[in-house]
C-alpha cells in the first residue's frame, strides 16, 4: 500500500515537473542561437557589409534562424503611418536578435541608423511585448531604419515561437514613427525619445486616464523639459497614448525592459501629476449641466 502511495507521488510530482521542464526548454531554446532578418532587397555588398556589422559571417547563418523583410512587409506594417516614398521601394533594414535571461531586458545597439535612435527602438519594442534580447540593427550605408522594428519583431517572434498581438505591433510603429518625427521638429531625438517615455510610463501606470488628463500630462512633460510642441505633435502623443492605454502593459516591466531609458527619465526628476482641480473642474460642470436641465 504505501509503495503504491509513493508510486502515485511520484507520477504526481513528475506531472507537475513536466510543464517546467518544456518551459525551461523553451527558454533553453531562446538563449541556444541568435536570429536574423535580413533585408530582402540587399545585393552581394550590402549583404556583405550588414552582415559584417552585425557581427555575423554566412557560415555562422547556417545555425542561425533566418528570416526574410520584404518591402511589402515593411509597407504592411508602415503605411499607415508614413508616406509611401519615405518607405521606399527596396528592404534594406537588416536585425540580429538574441534572447538573454530574465532581467537582462532590451539593449539595442545600431550600425548606420540615422532616424532611429537606441532610445526609440528599446520604447517600441517594449510597447510591442519584447522581453530579455539583445539586438543589433544595421543598414549598408545610412538609412532611417523605421522598418527594422518589423525585422525585430519577426526575429522575436522566431525566437519565442508566439506571434506578437497585432495591437501592439501596430502601436509600437505608430511609437517609433511620431517620436521619429518629434525628434525632428524639436531638433533633439534624446528630448524626444524621453519626453514620448516619460508620458508613457505616467499613462501606464495610471492604466485608466482620460484624454484630458493625458493632455495634462503631455504639457507638463514637455513644460518641465523645455520642450515647444506644436498643437500638431501634441495631439500625436495623446492619441498615441490612448493607443498605449488599452495594450495592459505593466509599468514595473516597461522600466525594467527599457532601463537604460527610464534611468535617464528617472534622472530628470519629472513631477509629472494629473490637474486634479482640472478634472474636478469638468465634473462640476457635468453635474450642473444635470442640475439646470432638472430644475
Amino acid at each position: 500500500m504505501m509503495k503504491r502511495g509513493l508510486a502515485f507521488l511520484i507520477a504526481g510530482i513528475m506531472l507537475l515537473a513536466s510543464p517546467v521542464s518544456v518551459l525551461a526548454d523553451r527558454e533553453d531554446a531562446k538563449l541556444e542561437k541568435p536570429y536574423v532578418s535580413l533585408g530582402a532587397d540587399l545585393n552581394a555588398q550590402e549583404r556583405a557589409t550588414v552582415l559584417e556589422l552585425l557581427g555575423v559571417t554566412e557560415e555562422d547563418l547556417k545555425n542561425y534562424t533566418v528570416a526574410t523583410i520584404t518591402n511589402q512587409d515593411e509597407h504592411d506594417y508602415l503605411d499607415a503611418y508614413l508616406d509611401k516614398s519615405v518607405i521606399g521601394s527596396r528592404a534594406l533594414s537588416s536585425v540580429l536578435v538574441e534572447g538573454k535571461t530574465d532581467g537582462n531586458g532590451i539593449k539595442v545597439t545600431t550600425h548606420n541608423i540615422s532616424y532611429c535612435t537606441t532610445g526609440m527602438y528599446q520604447n517600441a519594442l517594449v510597447t510591442a511585448g519584447i522581453k530579455d534580447a539583445d539586438i543589433v540593427v544595421a543598414g549598408p550605408f545610412k538609412i532611417s531604419g523605421t522598418a527594422a522594428l518589423v525585422g525585430a519583431i519577426k526575429s522575436y517572434e522566431n525566437m519565442t515561437g508566439e506571434k506578437v498581438e497585432q495591437e501592439n505591433v501596430d502601436t509600437a510603429t505608430n511609437e517609433l514613427v511620431i517620436t521619429g518625427k518629434l525628434a525632428e521638429n524639436v531638433g533633439n531625438s534624446e528630448k524626444a525619445e524621453q519626453l514620448v517615455g516619460a508620458v508613457k510610463e505616467k499613462v501606464v501606470e495610471a492604466q485608466n486616464m482620460s484624454e484630458e488628463e493625458i493632455g495634462d500630462v503631455v504639457d507638463q512633460a514637455a513644460d518641465e523639459m523645455e520642450i515647444k510642441l506644436s498643437a500638431e505633435d501634441r495631439q500625436a502623443i495623446v492619441d498615441l497614448m490612448e493607443k498605449i492605454k488599452g495594450l495592459d502593459l505593466d509599468v514595473d516591466s516597461l522600466k525594467e525592459q527599457a532601463k537604460d531609458l527610464y534611468n535617464k527619465i528617472e534622472d530628470l526628476g519629472l513631477k509629472l501629476d494629473i490637474n486634479q482641480e482640472k478634472v474636478q473642474g469638468f465634473f462640476d460642470k457635468i453635474i450642473q449641466f444635470f442640475k439646470n436641465l432638472f430644475s
